[in-house]
This record gives structure tokens, C-alpha cells and sequence, in this order.
């Protein structure tokens, strides 16, 4: 078998008016280069003459079952039998007669090369190829988070023509079945550090005079979704540390006395609302932790040295000190109160007083008692540490990958 430079992965649902073009489109940017190659449609269960036209066009078509935009494309990359893999929709919304700009830069040792049509990435969206929300609010928004999220310089992130390294990308272990599926590509690489860059493409109206495939605001919150689920730090963290800092700080002020600011008094009140927030602060914090350890610990993400570090410093017992202090400490601001109370002959009390030794008191254990077992999930989340460290994400995915492949052969047509 000779062996093959680069595979087009064209997805298809439906598509008899616009896929025997983008072959034809596929077959002349490879003429003109003198490669070699294999164009793969992978039809998503099309009920017009798409595989007819497909077949008799030169492409090579595989059935794929199990339905959506990422499962087309998943399946089509495991059939390849490239060093390289070209994706691109078979709506002629892309020219594939820009496959060059791919190849040479995959050439030059990238991992993933990026379509970009946005204008200051030297790209082009013709009049009519993209709905006004999505080109002003969707895809620029979400691609600036997913630029913030996993510090990584795409402009585009949604953008359907893209050219990969095929061995590069399997070893991701890519597995949403719906449109996310373009950012998980992005997202996945930028967290395994892959080499990505990106080219200036054209992005045309779509040829096929129906509604598209795409739903606003459905695949937009998949694709927000996926990003927030693989940042826990975003996620849980960074909130959690902001709201924990800041309700520290006005606790510790309103815990000397009343504050006036601008005319307005803040007493026990505002202090009761502090004390909640450093709580809710601090189990945003916990889930942030919890997340970065199991996700570490089983693959699902790379590893962070953050991850590392909280396994081996003993959770368990230092979470049995530090919390175990809080809880004393809170236990000693309550028997003040009881106390006070007391001196009163069990009579009414000045709540301003009172409060500001129960509120820190219900404060200090409640936060001691989820350091405590809190720690003890870190440790029990630590047990599996050894279990899955000779099994990282890249050893997992290529495995699930060769399997996978074994199985879509017997698919082809």
C-alpha cells in the first residue's frame, strides 16, 4: 500500500448538492502539489443520493451511526490512513483549494493548524456566509474565553477547515459527539501542549439552500460548557479565592466594630453576610481542589504540579490540624458568649455584642469541620494516584483509538 500524505475528512448529513464539488475542490489542490491522498466522506446516516454522489466522485465513504457533527468527524479521523488529516465541511462553505497553507505548515512541525476567518487573522467572511450573532457575539466570545481559559493565541475558534497531525490528535482521546467537538480539539491541544498555529482562510456562503446543521444557542452553551468543565480553576477556583479574599477582609473589619461609609452603617448584619460569603468562598475553593486532584489523578486532564503538591502534603492530616484548630477556636468564641449570657443571669442580651462572638464562632467551626473532611476527600482521591500514573491520557487515548479503528473498518465501503 503506498503510503498516503494527507486525508480530507469531509462529515455529511444530507449533502447531494454541495459534496461532489468539494471532492472535485480536494482532487485539484492535491493535482497541483502531486501528493498523495484519500478523500473519506463520513456519511452520519444521510437518507438523499449524498453516498451515491460521494462513491462515484473517487471519495471513500464510511457509515458512521452513532449521529453528530464530532462523531462524523471522530470516525472519519480513525478510518485515515494519513500522515496528515484535512476536515472540512461538505457545504462548500471552505475552499479546499487553501489545503496548501495546511500542508506547509504541518510540514514545518505543527501539530494543529487552525482555519481562522476572522479579519485580523487575515481571513475573509464573505457576505451572507455567517448569521449576525454568530459573528459578532458567539464566536468571538467564545473564542476570547477559550484564549483566556487555556492560554493559547487562536482567533477562531470554531473554525470548521482545520489540518492536524493524525497521530497527534488521536492520542487526545477526543470524544464529544456534537458540535463541542471543535473546541474539544482545541481545548485538548492547548492542555497537551501541542504546537498550534493558524492561516487565513475564506469562509463562503454554504451551497446546500437549507437550514444548517448548526443551532445557536444550543451548540453555544455545548461549547461553553465543555471550556468552563476543563478549567476547574476558572470554574471553582478563581471565584471561590475572589469571594473567600473579599469577604475575609470586610469580616475582619466589621469584627472590630460598626463601619460607616458614605452615611451608611454597616453592623452585625453585614457581618452575618461576610461570614456566609467566606463559607461559600471557601466551598467554592474545596470543589476547585477536589476537581484539579481527580482530574489529574484519573487523566481526564493533564496533571498539575497544584495536583501534586496537595497529594503530598498530607491532606488527611493536616486537615485534621488546621481544621481541628478552627473548630477549638470557634468552640472558645462560643463558650465567650455562653458566658456573657450568663453574666446576665440568662436575660436578654445586646445582640450587636453577642453576635460578634457567635458569628465568628459558627463561622470558624463550620469552616474547620469542611477543612477536616475535606481533607479527607483530597486523600481518598489521592488513593488512585499510583493506579492511573503509568496510564496518562495520551497511553489511554491511543489504545481506545486503535480499538476504535478495528472496529470502523469493517464500516468502509
Amino acid at each position: 500500500m503506498d503510503l498516503i500524505d494527507l486525508s480530507f475528512v469531509l462529515p455529511c448529513l444530507n449533502e447531494e448538492r454541495t459534496v461532489e464539488r468539494c471532492i472535485m475542490d480536494c482532487v485539484a489542490a492535491c493535482g497541483r502539489l502531486g501528493i498523495q491522498y484519500e478523500i473519506i466522506v463520513a456519511d452520519n446516516g444521510s437518507s438523499d443520493r449524498s453516498r451515491e454522489i460521494a462513491l462515484a466522485s473517487g471519495a471513500r465513504v464510511i457509515s458512521v451511526s452513532r449521529l453528530g457533527y464530532g462523531s462524523a468527524l471522530q470516525e472519519g479521523i480513525l478510518a485515515a490512513r494519513g500522515t496528515y488529516v484535512l476536515m472540512g465541511d461538505s457545504d462548500l462553505s471552505y475552499d479546499f483549494g487553501e489545503m496548501p497553507r495546511f500542508l506547509d505548515k504541518l510540514r514545518e512541525g505543527f501539530d494543529l493548524v487552525m482555519g481562522c476567518r476572522i479579519g485580523r487573522g487575515g481571513g475573509v467572511i464573505e457576505r451572507g456566509a455567517m448569521p449576525f450573532l454568530h459573528r459578532w457575539l458567539g464566536n468571538p466570545g467564545l473564542s476570547w474565553l477559550g484564549r483566556v481559559l487555556f492560554r493559547n493565541n487562536i482567533i477562531d475558534f470554531h473554525c470548521g477547515i482545520r489540518g492536524f497531525r493524525r497521530q497527534a490528535i488521536l492520542e487526545l482521546g477526543l470524544n464529544t459527539a456534537g458540535m463541542e467537538f471543535a473546541s474539544e480539539m482545541i481545548v485538548k491541544a492547548s492542555l497537551a501542549k501541542l504546537r498550534i498555529t493558524q492561516v487565513p482562510v475564506t469562509l463562503r456562503p454554504d451551497g446546500r439552500g437549507r437550514r444548517p446543521h448548526l443551532r445557536t444557542w444550543r451548540d453555544g452553551w455545548r461549547h461553553l460548557r465543555f471550556m468552563l468543565l476543563h478549567a476547574p480553576r476558572w470554574l471553582f477556583m478563581y471565584p471561590g479565592l475572589f469571594m473567600l479574599l473579599v469577604a475575609t477582609v470586610c469580616f475582619g473589619l466589621l469584627l472590630r466594630g460598626p463601619i460607616t461609609v458614605a452615611g451608611t452603617r454597616f453592623d452585625t448584619n453585614t457581618l452575618l453576610v461576610c461570614a456566609v460569603g467566606m463559607m461559600a468562598g471557601f466551598q467554592l475553593l474545596l470543589l476547585g481542589l477536589f476537581s484539579e486532584v481527580f482530574t489529574g489523578v484519573t487523566g481526564l486532564l493533564p496533571s498539575s504540579r497544584l495536583a501534586t503538591r496537595i497529594l503530598h502534603i498530607y491532606p488527611f492530616e493536616k486537615g485534621i490540624l488546621l481544621g481541628g484548630a478552627l473548630v477549638l477556636a470557634g468552640a472558645v468564641c462560643l463558650v465567650l458568649a455562653l458566658l456573657k449570657w450568663k453574666n446576665t443571669g440568662f436575660g436578654d442580651l445586646t445582640y450587636s455584642d453577642t453576635l460578634r462572638l457567635t458569628i465568628p464562632s459558627v463561622t470558624g467551626m463550620s469552616l474547620g469541620i469542611q477543612i477536616m473532611f475535606g481533607g479527607f476527600l483530597l486523600a481518598v482521591l489521592g488513593l488512585g494516584e499510583g493506579r492511573f500514573e503509568n496510564s496518562r491520557p495520551a497511553d489511554t487515548a491511543a489504545h481506545l483509538a486503535k480499538k476504535r479503528s478495528e472496529g470502523t473498518q469493517a464500516q468502509v465501503d
